[in-house]
Order: C-alpha cells, then structure tokens, then sequence
C-alpha cells in the first residue's frame, strides 16, 4: 500500500490533510466528496498515532494508474494478467507481524474505522479482505465483505451467498466456526483480485499476484493455517461461529442506498491481531462511484467482457464498462450479422456477476466512458418497440432494492431476491447490411482529426 501511496503522490493525485479529522462525523462527507483525489489522513481525533488514507482509487483513471495503462484499456490489461497466475512465496515473517497482540489484549474498537453515512448502524470495517479455506478442498478465498463492530473482539458481518459464504455453510452444517483472517490495507490490486468473481476454486491470493505481475510472500497466520500477505497493514485473526446471529447494519452500500442487508446476520469473534509499527489504516467509502463501487467496476466489467467474447462463437467485441450502481453495463461491439448484438445482451444478462440488469449494446464509434454519448445512441438508434426486450422473475442481486426478496438475510440458504432484466439494443445495422449503416453514419466536421485551437490563438 505504500508503494500506492507514494504513486499517487508522485503523479499529483494525492491530498494531504494536515489538520485532525472526526471519523465518526467527517471523514465519510470528505471522502465520498473526493471523486477526484485520494485523502491522506495525518490526524484522526480520537486515534493518536493513526494515520489513514481512502478514495484511493477514487476513479477509473486512478485505477487504471495501477495498472500504468489508459481507463479505455484497463479491461483488455486486466484480462490479459488474470491468465498468468502466480504462486504464493511462503516467509517466515514480514511487516504486518511487528505487532503482536492476543486474548484480551486485542481491541478492534481502537481502529479508526469511519462512520459512511448518516443512519448506518455504527462503524464498520470496509477494507477488510476476508481469508478462509474450503474444508473438503483446503481451497483459499479471499474476498471483500462489510463488517459491523460491535465490541473489542466482536464483530457482525454480511456475506452475499457466494464463495466465503459456501465455506461458512459447510463449517455450519458440521457444526464448525469457520476460521478466517481480516486483511486490512495493501496495494489496491488485492481488491479487485478479491471483487474478482471467478470458479470457486481460483485462488484469489494467487490471482492478485498475477495482476501486479509478482508473486504474493505470505505468512502464516498465529491461531489458524491460513495465510495472509506479508506486507500488508493489519491482520485479524478469528472465526465466524456457527449458527449465531445479530443484527447486523444498515449500512452505507455501493448502489448508494441504505437497503442492504440489514438484517440477523453472523458474528466474528476475534482472537489475535497483528500490524506493522506505523499502520496506516485503509477507509473505504461505498456509494455510487466511490472507492468501495471502482473495485467492483473494473473486475466486473472484465469477467463480463472474457465470458461475452465466446458467445455465438465469436465476437468482435470492443470494451465493457459498468455504469453507475453497478446495476447496469455498456457493451462496445464491431456487429458483423444482426442478432448479434442481442444475444452478447443476453450473455451479459447472464453472467457469472448477479448485478447486471440493464444491458446496453452500443457500436464502435460510441464512447462508452461517456455517458451523454450513451444516451445519444439509445435515443437515436433505439426503436423501443423492436430493439428493447424485458426478461420477468430472474434471479437479481439481493443488494438491489427493486427486487422482491424472497429469502431473507442471516438465512441459512443465503439471501435472495427475483426481478426483471432488461436488453438496450442501441447499435446500428450490422456490417452485413452496408446500406442500413450509412443511415447512422455519425457526422464529422472537416479536418476534424488535424485541426487544434491551439494553432488559431
């Protein structure tokens, strides 16, 4: 993370904050405000000694910053690193073990966690990556979950039925607490490693080190046999114990409403915890279009892209963005035969990610980091009645409000919703019919490529 840290400084997207900071009252405005910088907090009231920094990445051109690449070219980036997995390099001892607390020693409540917004249920820790092990496989996970906290050695947590979620239902089942570890800051291609949804048995340790190109050292952890990274800022180590349940939330999600989860959900005990001398703590902000939503975006969008690249056989397909939400997405395609285009909708509709529920399919010559350019293409290209088409009673994302939930949080079945989808067909006549096209051939001034204001001041 520090690395990151010094990245951003460097190419001027950082901002130092030299006076003190209320994380309960302050620092969320200031950090969903920051759509633009990442903050460096150097004073947090109530936390002497902490320093702490967010909105990093506070958008797609920082994200695409830790790549070195362009925000137009991140998914193709991305991509391409996700086929080179790398294994983890076990250490005897690293960074994130030169504080060594235990038992009743360790108090979470010390951590300068902010409060999100203005009816959550308290403070919750937003950045940390949560580490288990299949018990029939010994298969590590690790993904990115919201954790409520709720005393010195307690805390609650939501777990969307995915991967950490499968493993806790198997420890339940025999009656098991599943151990876990917490990792909290480090460079950002941890997250979106862990946002990353692939098979379940990819090792999500083992694909961040594929996405910066080097491979993870690790640590064994003190009470469990998982492993964490060596380098990172903290480390917790507990488990979620079974059949045990509290009120969990509200809280501040990543679609920008409160309707998320709040519910009976299961409870960490925590039972040692490791840092580095000097932590820095890690915030997240979740919203539309912060932090918490830009590590969704990016992963999202490529495991959208790799599936929507076999469809039919083939495709020509462009770019995939995820548009504000999370909800919803823009496919960029060369469309060689009508059809093609809807049936990419349908793929994307359908992938392996329960947020899209509303697809757009937009030509080559639309810029899909543009939202006014989307829209043009949907209300000059789109005939409703023709190039619009609705799928009823689909399994949705239990976080989206519009769904009816049929299965309620903190259920041993998980969490379920149903809902509708919706396709946008919003290309232009395929290259097999030239004539149709030229209909929608976009105007373009003379000169246009060759001409700079510049030249006429």
């Amino acid at each position: 993370m520090r690395d990151w840290i010094d990245r951003l400084d460097r190419s001027g997207e950082l901002v130092r904050l030299k006076k003190p900071v209320d994380p309960h009252t302050e620092m969320g405005a200031l950090l969903y405000r920051a759509r633009d910088k990442s903050l460096f907090f150097e004073k947090i009231n109530g936390f002497p000694g902490w320093r702490a920094i967010g909105q990093a990445p506070a958008n797609i051109h920082q994200a695409a910053l830790a790549f070195d690449t362009r925000p137009d070219e991140i998914v193709r980036e991305f991509s391409a690193r996700v086929k080179d997995l790398r294994k983890t390099v076990l250490v005897k001892d690293g960074p994130v073990r030169e504080v060594d607390l235990s038992g009743e020693d360790v108090d979470i409540t010390k951590l300068p966690a902010h409060i999100a917004g203005e009816k959550d249920g308290g403070r919750f820790i937003t950045s940390g990556l949560v580490i288990c092990r299949d018990p029939d496989t010994g298969k590590r996970n690790m993904a990115i979950h919201r954790m409520q906290i709720k005393g010195p050695r307690k805390l609650g947590i939501l777990m969307v039925p995915r991967h950490t979620f499968l493993v806790y239902q198997k420890n339940e089942a025999r009656n098991e607490p599943t151990p876990i570890s917490i990792m909290i800051g480090h460079h950002p291609m941890y997250y979106f490693a862990a946002a990353y949804s692939g098979p379940f048995e990819l090792d999500e340790l083992e694909l961040a080190g594929a996405l910066l190109q080097e491979e993870v050292e690790v640590v064994k952890g003190k009470t469990n046999d998982l492993e964490v990274p060596a380098h990172a800022e903290i480390c917790l180590e507990g488990v979620i114990l079974p059949h045990e349940r509290e009120e969990e939330g509200p809280f501040s999600e990543f679609q920008d409403y409160y309707v998320a989860g709040t519910g009976m959900n299961p409870v960490i005990r925590i039972d040692q915890m490791t840092m580095r001398r000097d932590s820095i703590y890690k915030e997240i902000q979740n919203g539309s279009e912060v932090e918490g939503c830009i590590y969704h975006k990016v992963p999202m969008s490529v495991g959208v892209y790799d599936r929507l690249k076999t469809v039919g056989g083939y495709a020509d397909l462009v770019n995939v963005t995820i548009l504000p939400g999370i909800f919803g997405a823009v496919i960029q395609l060369k469309q060689r035969f009508a059809g093609e285009a809807k049936n990419l909708l349908l793929g994307a509709l359908s992938s392996q990610y329960l947020h899209p529920k509303v697809v757009i399919a937009v030509d080559e010559d639309v810029d899909i980091f543009n939202p006014a350019d989307v829209l043009w293409a949907m209300t000059t290209r789109v005939n409703p009645e023709r190039d619009v088409f609705i799928i009823s009673e689909a399994r949705v994302h239990p976080m989206d409000p519009t769904g009816l939930e049929l299965v309620k949080p903190g259920s041993p079945l998980g969490w379920s919703r149903i809902g509708s989808k919706m396709g946008i067909d919003a290309t232009k006549p395929a290259m097999s019919d030239p004539e149709g096209r030229k209909v929608f051939e976009r105007i373009k001034p003379l000169n246009i490529d060759k001409i700079k204001r510049e030249d006429f001041l």
